[in-house]
């Protein structure tokens, strides 16, 4: 939906996940991870550290959205199989029901991405992120905001409790929620692969904010072979709440020093492909904010439905070019910040939408 009075996007900008499944990780988890019990909820949560480290590796992330188009209702809209192959369209032109993968009958709706680790990494830290919508054609539960399903490469379902605060806030027609959980030891041990999320507590339907949710699974790893780097991931809960506001997040202890190199994630709920205004800057130090793009995510409307990230894609299932309000975009750090000296600064905007913001992460390599 456009225009909304309250938030109507979720960003997240990667994140870190802390499952009942998962023993507590051996990463440099920021001070204060997992002291606020399960359950536990609050509209809006500050960002935060959530993980850093400095280490020869890196960052990746596998992701997907939990619900798709099922039929348009207006002639004036594209048909759903057109919009899932990357034509415009947004969530709150359809009717949206759940993908679902699995053939289990127990689950409403699963779907799957890859984690791609380079030969010889050792995963350092994991977290899963999931979230969307609750209240559209038909109105879930909160009580189950705080728990997914998770299946390993190979593996069974086995669930994962939010070990943290989750943050949820009805405004706008929506009723938004995320949430996360350490999953280092499960992703330790299964290493890379095709992972199945399922039962992210989303709702289907329509309505004027439209039908939006997902999840998104951040690893940091360690590799002797690559160059070292600063890896940093922080999270949150709040929303732009007028078009216009911008949201800043300054991540200290993640110098930008000229000629570096790196990626900068995010993740978002409910971002339309061709509404324009949306945008991400990166700045390093007191340095000019520089807007991050690429092919699938123009300088005006990063924001735009989309599972993204440099090089070859990683494997999705469904893999929908369009994913009709859920964005986990991997970016490079552009050219013209490596000019620039100091710790790298997020900004992320919206002219024309409310939005949420949720994640954030960073992987820049450390110069001598």
């Amino acid at each position: 939906m456009r225009h909304l009075l309250g938030p109507r996007r979720v960003l997240v900008v990667l994140l870190a996940l802390t499952g009942c499944l998962a023993l507590p990780g051996t990463g440099a988890a920021a001070p204060g991870t997992g002291a606020a019990a399960p359950g536990g909820e609050k509209p809006r949560i500050a960002f935060a550290q959530r993980y850093h480290a400095v280490q020869h590796g890196g960052i990746v992330r596998a992701a997907n959205s939990s619900i798709t188009c099922r039929r348009p209702v207006s002639r004036a809209v594209a048909p759903c199989a057109d919009v899932r192959r990357g034509g415009p369209g947004a969530n709150h032109d359809f009717e949206m029901f759940y993908t679902d993968i699995d053939r289990d009958p127990n689950t409403y709706n699963s779907s799957a991405g890859e984690v791609r680790l380079p030969a010889g990494s050792r995963v350092s830290y994991a977290r899963l992120y999931w979230g969307g919508n609750l209240r559209v054609g038909e109105q879930k539960p909160p009580k189950d905001n705080g728990r997914v399903l998770i299946a390993e490469p190979g593996g069974s379902y086995r669930a994962v409790l939010a070990d943290t605060l989750t943050g949820h806030r009805v405004a706008g027609g929506a009723d938004a929620f995320q949430a996360s959980a350490d999953v280092t030891s499960l992703v330790r041990g299964s290493g890379a692969g095709l992972y199945t999320v399922a039962q992210v507590n989303v709702a289907m339907g329509h309505s004027k904010a439209g039908a939006w949710g997902g999840w998104t699974l951040v690893v940091a790893y360690e590799n002797a072979a690559l160059p070292k780097r600063s890896l940093a991931l922080w999270d949150g809960f709040d929303s732009f709440g007028v078009p216009g506001r911008r949201h800043t997040v300054r991540m200290r202890g993640v110098p930008v020093a000229p000629g570096a190199r790196g990626t900068v994630g995010v993740v978002a709920y409910d971002g339309d492909r061709g509404v324009r205004g949306d945008a991400v800057h990166v700045s390093a130090g007191r340095g000019r904010p520089v807007p991050l793009s690429d092919h699938a995510n123009p300088a005006a409307d990063v924001l735009n439905s989309t599972v993204s990230e440099p090089g070859r894609p990683a494997r999705r299932s469904p893999a929908y070019a369009n994913t009709l309000g859920y964005d986990s975009d991997v970016l490079r750090l552009p050219e013209r910040p490596r000019g620039q000296r100091g710790d790298l600064t997020v900004r992320v905007s919206a002219r024309r939408d409310a939005a949420w913001t949720g994640v954030l992460f960073a992987a820049v390599d450390v110069q001598r």
